[in-house]
């Protein structure tokens, strides 16, 4: 059983929060859960974090990793080899493809592949103009007379 959430009440009340809304109503529409490959999100500092993907059998060459706008994409199509019959076929190799929604202003630094583990160091880099600042509250020295309304003037 399903419960969709209708957020046009908040839509009402809000603005600027149009991308979240979106990130929600598809969060809901997830069909299957795909467990393949196994992966890690880890925090490494306050604006690190890193993925770790375990790709056993993938090279670089059969791996693609592509971000687009606020979305990484991760990739991964083997070619498939002719070495004999199998028996047992307990190692995947399937293709695969990852999606990760990444927040605003997360940039990837690097990939590296080691040991069959994918990993993926994103940064999260905050504009200067986004970043809090501290605002000079002045002393207040020159201070403009107050205004007054003037009565009206009878002529006598």
């Amino acid at each position: 059983m399903r419960n969709d959430l209708d957020f046009a009440p908040l839509y009402r009340s809000s603005v600027g929060f149009d991308r979240v809304f979106n990130l929600l109503n598809n969060a809901q529409r997830l069909q299957a859960i795909d467990t393949w490959p196994p992966y890690d999100i880890v925090k490494t500092s306050d604006d690190d974090y890193r993925i770790e993907m375990a790709v056993a059998g993938f090279g670089d060459s059969d791996l693609d990793i592509i971000q687009e706008r606020n979305v990484l994409v991760i990739r991964g199509q083997k070619a498939e080899a002719e070495d004999g019959e199998y028996l047992h076929r307990g190692i995947a190799g399937r293709s695969f493809e990852r999606r990760f929604e990444l927040a605003d202003h997360v940039k990837v630094e690097e990939a590296t592949l080691v040991n069959g583990l994918l990993r993926i160091a994103l940064k999260r880099e905050i504009p200067e103009a986004m970043k809090p600042r501290k605002i000079a509250i002045g002393t207040g020295g020159e201070q403009a007379a107050p205004l007054q309304i003037e009565a009206e003037r009878q002529v006598a």
